[in-house]
Formats: structure tokens, sequence, C-alpha cells
């Protein structure tokens, strides 16, 4: 069985020695960039290769991009045949609870052209709290064979937001907290507030108490109220620096709704030019 979406603590520990899987821990800490890398070596699920944020998911920054610009398509191809990665991998990424930073490996993946990568569902907290092993050990993997054929119409820029008549983005759905979209506190940009017209459905509406995804039913009906007579195809999904997008773009897929773009340099590069408009409020 391939999984493509979400996948369950049971069914990876059946394949933590498959050598035609690869497992990523995605663990990550915006206020202490080291972090997930020390947890990782603390202790991780066996086999399971680390993967950082800034170093390995995200491109340089630089004074017009956002926080968390996209790496190049082909430093990500190479890095992830480090990993083990090759087009017949099936990946499954995971971080310590709701997945906000293993959809972002997710969705660079679907990027690149490679669909068989799934998130696990309520994170390693979930994985530790069914009983399963940790590990400190780091794994000798051999280095894939990965071709990537990324699909650059997943993406929505600047220009396609400042300009939607002709982009075609119809909706924008914004994934941060609430009182970061009304403008009523920023903790890690310079500018508070959003993009005018834009919508705002947290990521933590995505997930119940236990930091699993709501089922497709409960998540089809909320996406489907914020798009309203919109298309998927016809939305992009957006955040702080475009890594908690992908969860709202995960949240979609398990709901059906496929076809959303992504907005990569998100708030973050939206305000990196003072002349485009901001907006606050509800």
């Amino acid at each position: 069985m391939d999984f493509y979406t979400l996948i369950d603590p049971e069914q990876l520990s059946a394949h933590t020695d498959d050598k035609n899987w690869v497992i990523v821990d995605c663990r990550f800490d915006l206020a202490d960039p080291g972090a997930g890398r020390r947890a990782y070596g603390n202790g991780h699920i066996p086999g399971a290769v680390y993967a950082h944020l800034d170093d390995d998911l995200s491109g340089p920054v630089t004074a017009e991009s956002g926080r968390h610009p996209l790496p190049k398509a082909e430093t990500l191809r190479r890095r992830v045949e480090t990993w083990g990665v090759d087009n017949r991998s099936q990946v499954v990424a995971y971080d310590e609870l709701t997945g906000a930073f293993a959809a972002r490996l997710w969705w660079l993946l679907r990027w690149l052209g490679h669909s068989r990568v799934a998130v696990l569902n309520g994170g390693l907290a979930r994985w530790q709290r069914e009983g399963f092993p940790i590990s400190p050990e780091a794994p000798a993997r051999r280095a894939g064979r990965f071709e990537a054929e990324p699909a650059m119409d997943l993406i929505a820029t600047t220009d396609d937001l400042a300009q939607p008549d002709r982009s075609g983005v119809r909706r924008l759905i914004d994934a941060r907290a609430a009182p970061r979209f009304r403008g009523e506190v920023e903790p890690l940009d310079p500018v508070a507030g959003h993009i005018p017209g834009a919508v705002n459905l947290p990521l933590q509406n995505n997930v119940d108490e236990s930091g699993c995804f709501l089922p497709a039913e409960e998540l089809a009906k909320r996406y489907r109220e914020i798009l309203g007579d919109v298309t998927p195809a016809d939305a992009a999904c957006m955040c702080g620096s475009g890594v908690t997008a992908c969860h709202a773009l995960l949240a979609m897929e398990i709901a059906g709704l496929r076809g959303a773009k992504l907005y990569p340099g998100s708030w973050s590069e939206w305000i990196r030019d003072p002349a485009r408009p901001v907006a606050t409020g509800p």
C-alpha cells in the first residue's frame, strides 16, 4: 500500500526497516533553530534521517524574499537523494505533533513530482504515546537516484497576488493564527496585518486536541465554507513564510479539495515592499 497524505503509527511501525521507505524527522522550533536537531540526536523514530527547515527545506533568504524561500529544485533534489530517496520510495515525514513542519516536506516532494509521501498523523508525540520505540542511532543510508519534475503550476507568486485578475487566484487562504491575521500581534515579522482580500483559517483548525488531523469530511466542510464559489484550483494558501501554509494544502488534499497553490513568500515576502497594501481587522 502506498501513502499519499497521512499515515498512522501502527502502519509506519511495520516499515521502519523497509529499505524502500525513507522516514524524515522534520522537528523544528522557530524560536530555537537548533532545537529540532538536538531532539533528533536524543531520540527519533528508528531509521529516520533529519531535515532542518532552514538548511534543508528552504533556500537562502534575500532582500526580496520571505523568511523561508523555496530551495532551488536541483538543490533539493540532491539533498533528498542523500537521504536515500529515489522515485520509488515511500517517504514519511513527521514532527513533534501537528505536522506543521512535516507538511513542508510533504509539499516540497510533491512539487518535485514525487507523490508517495505522507505525514505521520499526530507526530512523534502520538508515536510514543502508542508505545512505539525511539532510537538515538543515526541510520547509514545509501544515496538514492531521484529524478525531479518540478511543477511550477503549484506556486503562486507575489506578482500573481498583486494581479489576481491576470493570475486567476480568486481566494487567498491565510493559515496564521487569528490575532496575527487581524494585526493585533506580530511575533515574527516587522509589519502586522494581512493581504487585503485574504481569508483566515488557522492551522490549528485542521487538527484535534491530540494534534491529529480532523476527519476528511470535517476538513472538507471547513474549507468549502471558506472557498465559497471558488474552486480549489483558483485558490492559494499562505502563512508567515510559506511553511505552515503547506499544512493547509495537506488538509485540503485530505478533504479531496485538490489543486490549490502555495504562496511560498507569504506574509514575510509581501511586506518587503512597503508600497504593497496591508489590511487589519477580521
